[in-house]
């Protein structure tokens, strides 16, 4: 019974999130630099191939913040539906990386110099960039810049695997075979319960062994693999036989039936590298309507192609090695 009634709180509580017309949530890697190094480490990793210290300590304290708005709730909506899109890169010192789309534009700002640090890859100084890089020298300053997807749809050629990113995407009929396969899958091998908690908070704690859990939810999502978006590669039973199988625990947080925070543990999963906590932490929220930044300068993806690296004019090859052929508003995979 409680496994029963445990189901239908986290059921309800993911249908509530669909009933929203904005939603945000930020991801969390629930970590420390100490234990990153000691994952490494137990993977054998080749002389010289070593995680610097200095990713190691970003990526302990970096943060994913996304918001989607939509103009219905988002559980109805088809492509054409999302108006405005935001994710912010944070790590430890500050913002990364940040990406917004409004309609038809696309805006960007990057911390170039902080990641340039972090690969051991720095960016070169302005004096060092050719007259045409133009509004690239902005991004390598951290400033915002925009561009058309309309425009890079034109650039790539109509897109030359098969369309706009809305042909590619999942049309509502597959979403809803893929959500019931997956109820199903964990319905079966997910264990639930449920403690209560102060001022309408209620916890729900789901465990399963990694490796089945894995197996089992794609096999049940190979044979809507022809409705998928191109490209989209599933694992084999061969790919997953060595993914450990230990038990993992999601502890979801409820306020007033609504889905808060959702807490996972992974320590088990580290084998015999020495941890001292591995996790993610999903915190949800209403979300707030993104909005376009004022100032961004104006980057013309055709010139930098044809002009900042020196290659002829494109027709859209280059852009499908990049996996940016026919954007709209790239909402796929949301």
């Amino acid at each position: 019974m409680e496994q029963l009634s445990a189901g239908k709180k986290l059921d309800r509580a993911f249908e509530k999130l669909g009933e929203r017309k904005t939603l945000s949530f930020e991801l969390d890697l629930d970590t420390d630099a100490a234990s990153l190094k000691a994952l490494d480490a137990a993977s054998d990793p080749a002389s010289g191939e070593e995680m610097p210290d200095e990713a190691a300590k970003l990526m302990s304290g970096a943060k994913i913040a996304f918001t989607v708005q939509s103009k219905k709730p988002i559980d109805a909506s088809e492509e054409k539906d999302f108006v405005g899109m935001a994710m912010k890169i944070s790590g430890p010192d500050g913002d990364l990386a940040e990406y917004r789309v409004i309609g038809d534009l696309v805006y960007l700002r990057i911390d170039a110099r902080s990641l340039g640090d972090m690969t051991g890859s720095p960016v070169p100084a302005d004096e060092d960039l050719p007259p045409e890089a133009g509004a690239v020298k902005d991004v390598l300053k951290g400033k915002w810049v925009k561009f058309s997807t309309k425009e890079m749809d034109k650039a790539a050629g109509g897109g030359a695997r098969g369309g706009s990113a809305r042909d590619r995407s999942l049309d509502a009929g597959t979403r809803a075979k893929l959500v019931r396969s997956l109820r199903e899958v964990v319905a079966r091998e997910v264990r639930f319960k449920t403690a209560g908690g102060e001022d309408g908070t209620e916890h729900v704690t789901a465990t399963a062994p990694f490796r089945t859990l894995l197996t089992e939810l794609f096999h049940e999502i190979r044979p809507l693999a022809k409705d998928l978006p191109p490209g989209t590669g599933l694992p084999t039973d061969k790919d997953l036989k060595d993914a450990p199988n230990a038990k993992v625990t999601a502890d979801f947080t409820l306020k007033n039936g609504e889905l808060s925070e959702v807490d996972v543990d992974l320590a088990a999963l580290a084998g015999k590298a020495k941890v001292k906590k591995l996790g993610l932490i999903l915190r949800m929220s209403g979300g707030t309507r993104p909005t376009a930044p004022a100032g961004a300068k104006e980057l013309d993806l055709k010139e930098l192609m044809s002009g900042f690296f020196g290659a002829p004019a494109t027709n859209g090859a280059e852009f499908d090695d990049l996996d940016l052929a026919g954007q709209d508003v790239p909402q796929d995979e949301f």
